[in-house]
């Protein structure tokens, strides 16, 4: 993957495609390396990289700004006979065609191109500030500040799924449900149409929490209240009688779900509600 950029657009467009070929990726059937390339912006640099994926027998995927470079990369790969994808060209093509504008032809950050941290940037990094102070159950007061609340016993991937919608630009809370412990007043005060449940299934939290107390080197009577089955069958028990008796919280099923498909499944409700449509609205600014 070359990209005159950090690369994001390549690396999650890979990763993304690959996904549709676990069948033989699981198994090591068909076993895939991949390497990045970021912020090349010169011809010479670019040659070299075609010329390595010529003798590793790779192909070459890219995301290059400047139509000079992209072209300069679509001749090389034909020259050597390396398979080759233009990520970002057809697409800015399409879009200058119906916009009736030429594109810059500048990566992100060239030098000319002096574009100020917009608005959106600063809301994304005030929501992994918040996110992260909030994590764990921690300062319930603010949770009235947050914009989504996941609940969910330990290791139902609140922290990680948190994180991810931070990055997006939301302020997200998370609480613990740890048996014996009341969950906090503040919680019950919030709009509940903001609060998300999380589930999993016992089996798959049992593997995980036994993984984890190894990890953190849990004694046995504490592996034992943390990890055995009955345990975990218990608590998520409890969870599901908190969840009944707060109906309005959707509850997700995180089990063998990747964090994005989750946060993909509790964004559409989110928004759902919060427009009171089923379908997206197309109303953002770029």
């Amino acid at each position: 993957m070359v990209s005159d950029g950090t690369g994001w657009t390549a690396e999650h467009s890979v990763n993304a495609a690959l996904g549709q070929f676990e069948h033989c990726l699981v198994d090591r059937g068909c076993a895939v390396n991949t390497h990045l390339f970021s912020g090349i912006e010169d011809l010479e640099q670019l040659m070299e990289i075609v010329k390595q994926a010529a003798k590793e027998g790779a192909m070459l995927v890219y995301t290059l700004a400047d139509p000079s470079m992209a072209e300069s990369a679509k001749k090389a790969c034909e020259l050597w006979g390396i398979p080759f994808t233009d990520i970002l060209g057809p697409i800015t093509e399409a879009i200058a065609s119906h916009l009736g504008v030429s594109p810059s032809g500048l990566p992100r950050g060239a030098p000319g191109r002096n574009v100020p941290l917009s608005e959106e940037y600063f809301r994304r990094i005030e929501a992994i500030e918040f996110t992260i102070k909030q994590d764990d159950g921690a300062l319930p007061q603010n949770l009235k500040k947050a914009d989504i609340v996941l609940v969910g016993v330990s290791r139902t991937g609140k922290t990680p799924l948190s994180i991810y919608l931070a990055q997006k630009g939301y302020k997200v809370a998370n609480v613990p449900i740890v048996m014996g412990v009341d969950l906090p007043k503040s919680l019950f005060e919030v709009d509940p149409e903001k609060v998300f449940g999380l589930t999993i299934n016992p089996l798959v939290l049992q593997t995980i929490r036994k993984a984890r107390a190894k990890s953190l080197g849990f004694s046995e009577a504490t592996r034992s209240n943390y990890s055995e089955m009955d345990h975990v069958r218990e608590e998520l028990e409890c969870a599901r009688s908190i969840f009944a008796q707060n109906p309005v919280w959707p509850v997700t099923e995180v089990t063998g779900k990747a964090i994005e498909e989750t946060a993909a499944v509790i964004l559409r409700l989110y928004h759902d509600r919060k427009n009171r449509c089923s379908m997206p609205r197309i109303s953002k600014r770029y």
